[in-house]
């Protein structure tokens, strides 16, 4: 299900997601479980929100443990925990500016090429976007999940 706010950001184009991320902080380092909705640059509204859905199907979001500065994705419908990364705060790509590191490079074979990056939108609520070798391939939004509040969130 995706929630009203991530909803909203399927609902922006590419330069607005651009600008919201933008003007975000970095905040604080997450922890525990959030629920991730993928936002891909397609064209057309609609087939943003379908894509959404298949998404769900094949990534359900990323438990991070905020204190040893790792995270584990958790794929396909049953959740299972995979593809590991590095967390760390460092400029992003877009702008320079701070933001949070999700760095796969050392720590994944599968997802080695890939880097995301996080902003705060709200307490609980991150928007990301993926590097896959230093180009952009997709925007996503991570939101606390319901059925695990957040735990061991850490500031920088």
């Amino acid at each position: 299900m995706v929630t009203s706010d991530a909803a909203r950001l399927l609902m922006m184009s590419r330069a607005e997601l651009d600008e919201l991320f933008a003007t975000a902080e970095a905040g604080p380092v997450p922890g525990g479980e959030y629920q991730g909705t993928l936002i891909l640059p397609l064209g057309v509204v609609p087939l943003r929100g379908i894509a959404a859905s298949a998404g769900r199907l094949a990534w359900r979001g990323k438990v991070f443990d905020a204190e040893a500065r790792r995270l584990t994705n958790q794929v396909l419908h049953l959740g299972v925990h995979a593809v590991t990364a590095e967390v760390r705060t460092g400029p992003s790509r877009l702008d320079g500016r701070e933001c949070i590191i999700l760095d796969y490079s050392r720590s994944s074979l599968v997802a080695r090429g890939v880097q995301d990056e996080l902003r705060l939108l709200r307490p609980s609520f991150y928007l990301g976007e993926a590097y896959w070798h230093g180009l952009r391939i997709a925007d996503f939004a991570l939101e606390a999940d319901w059925r695990a509040p957040p735990r061991g969130t850490q500031t920088r």
